[in-house]
């Protein structure tokens, strides 16, 4: 092997390695309440597993058909991987419907394998079965796409300047979408050039990864100056809509000790973000929101607990004192807390 062909493969092949190691940390170091980074991880596996059986394939054509046929098979998940990923961190909320898009195409993929093995079926798997796969891996990259569409709004905005997840998010997109080109582009030019581009496609993650975790230069400023300028209408709506789906569900309000800063972490955007949209799109400020909640909550108690004193019921609520909860009930309902229990007798 010549000192070219030698670089070529070794770049190649750290390049995949790299991607499993950042595999299994993801995988090591996500908890389990956090779903994306299992996603990630197994993003990550797959398209490894798909690099080094192009590199050893290409450095020796004589490679057994099964590796061939099993790296081929991994691309059929990259592409739901990655929409998965980009999805849980939008919705954190999901959890049993990754089933739905793993499933199906596993047990497809395995049940060709099977039924035509790449030792026997070369021609078929050749001319059929690998441009179904890459098929399935771009329909993802588009569904994946229209998912983020927004952070691609945000990033073409002059006004605006992303967080470092929403870059990550752009970065990673762009990554696997560029792979998936250069194995495309591989057909007309050179085998290795899928190899080649997710090695390099991984390097610069690794490095962007290692940044973010620093969290450092400009690219991960997180306090951002709107001016005058609203947030999108539909981003706003989408963010306020998990923010009252996640205070309905955990009542995270009768904490009295509630941050708007763990709150924001909860929804995976800054603090001055989160203050800057509900001043702006819903007219109010943080603790104006959650008072609304804790006002509604501490209204049901007054009617259904009896044996709860008004004072009691505040602190239930989330008040961490009498005077508080008095003000900011009669603010909002124009009634003490005594005279709305009394008049709902």
């Amino acid at each position: 092997m010549d000192i070219s062909k030698q670089v070529l493969f070794s770049l190649s092949v750290i390049g995949g390695l790299n991607g499993l190691m950042l595999s299994l940390y993801f995988v090591l170091a996500t908890k389990r309440d956090k779903v994306s980074g299992y996603f990630l991880s197994a993003l990550l596996f797959v398209i490894s597993i798909r690099v080094l059986k192009s590199v050893f394939l290409y450095f020796n054509p004589n490679l057994s058909g099964t590796f061939i046929q099993i790296g081929l098979s991994a691309c059929a998940l990259i592409g739901p991987f990655l929409f998965l990923y980009v999805k849980s961190w939008r919705y954190p909320k999901i959890k049993t419907n990754w089933l739905f898009h793993i499933v199906p195409i596993t047990i497809i993929i395995i049940g060709l394998g099977i039924l035509y093995p790449y030792v026997e079926y070369r021609r078929l798997w050749a001319r059929y079965i690998v441009k179904l796969i890459y098929l399935v891996w771009l329909l993802y990259i588009v569904f994946s796409g229209v998912q983020i569409s927004p952070l691609f709004s945000k990033l073409l905005a002059k006004s605006q300047r992303l967080e470092s997840i929403e870059i990550w998010l752009i970065s990673l997109f762009t990554g696997i979408s560029i792979i998936w080109l250069g194995y495309n582009l591989g057909a007309y030019t050179s085998y290795i050039v899928g190899a080649v581009s997710s090695s390099f496609v991984f390097f610069l993650l690794l490095l962007f990864w290692i940044l973010k975790r620093r969290n450092t230069g400009p690219f991960f400023e997180e306090h951002i100056k709107y001016g005058d300028k609203k947030i999108d209408e539909f981003e706003a709506k989408e963010i306020i809509d998990k923010l009252d789906h996640l205070l309905a569900e955990e009542k995270l309000f009768k904490d009295a000790d509630l941050k708007i800063a763990d709150v924001a972490k909860r929804l995976r955007i800054s603090p001055h973000y989160l203050s800057q949209l509900l001043n702006d799109n819903a007219g109010r400020s943080f603790s104006s929101h959650i008072n609304i909640y804790r006002i509604e909550e501490a209204k049901s108690l007054l009617i259904k607990d009896k044996h709860f004193t008004t004072e009691a019921v505040g602190y239930q609520c989330g008040f961490n004192s009498k005077s508080t909860f008095f003000s900011v009930f009669k603010k909002i309902t124009g009634l003490t807390p005594a005279s709305y229990r009394a008049g709902n007798q």
